[in-house]
């Protein structure tokens, strides 16, 4: 056999081995579901397996995945980009809140290379109620083609019900498989009804990580290779007492 022939299948190989588990880990968004005006308020990036307690170490993101944007919108719209430092296992930025009502934080990565004839494309969001939410409460104000939220995400108690909003290309996304994972590694898979919504009730206290992903098919080019089919991911946390 050639070489060339087999470095293509090395690499067929490796793919089989490799994009399983690449879909199954996640970009997720850590920070407070409350904030203070004129206090500083940490924002985390995590890349790994939520379930399974598996976070990747900062240095060991695969691709280009670490030059994901970070964008903070505020209740009044306005749209700030936010720096972020590599840590051991995440990333770390901060804003301070100058207005009352909900901020919304955005990220956003489409990876660099393509896997097999897929392109990964990562979505997170979270948001954060500062003095009260008669502005910025609202699905719409993270702008990624697939997002999740909920609008009493900061008021997320044990034993009261969850409702959660998938959203794809600005609208509802409806019947779509949903995937709630529990502070224990406990996973529960949901379809959204006709408003796009899935409703859970948690039992334990602890952070929920609510999950969406939608498989595109679409045929182009992505930086010089040729895909048939865009993976996309939404993620968003909830911290339930």
């Amino acid at each position: 056999m050639k070489l060339n022939s087999l470095k293509k299948l090395a690499f067929l190989l490796l793919m089989l081995v490799t994009a399983p588990s690449l879909f199954a880990h996640a970009l997720w968004i850590e920070t407070k579901a409350t904030g203070t005006k004129g206090k500083s308020q940490e924002i985390l990036v995590y890349f790994g397996e939520y379930a399974d307690n598996d976070i990747t170490k900062a240095d060991k993101w695969f691709s280009d995945l670490k030059d994901f944007t970070l964008v903070l919108v505020s209740p009044s719209k306005k749209e700030t980009k936010l720096s972020t430092k590599a840590l051991e296992n995440k990333y770390q930025a901060f804003f301070t809140p100058d207005e009352d009502g909900v901020y919304t934080i955005v990220m956003h990565h489409k990876v660099k290379d393509v896997y097999g004839t897929m392109v990964l494309d990562y979505n997170s969001s979270a948001t954060v109620v500062v003095g009260n939410k008669t502005a910025g409460n609202y699905a719409t104000a993270n702008n990624n083609v697939i997002g999740l939220f909920s609008e009493n995400a900061d008021i997320a108690r044990k034993n009261v019900k969850i409702n959660v909003f998938a959203l794809y290309q600005g609208a509802s996304a409806k019947e779509q498989k949903v995937k709630v994972i529990a502070p224990n590694g406990w996973e529960k898979e949901l379809w959204t009804n006709d408003k796009g919504e899935i409703s859970f009730t948690p039992i334990w206290s602890g952070n929920y990580m609510v999950e969406f992903a939608y498989t595109e098919k679409a045929a182009g080019d992505h930086n010089g290779k040729k895909y048939d089919e865009i993976w996309k991911m939404a993620t968003y946390l909830i911290a339930v007492k």
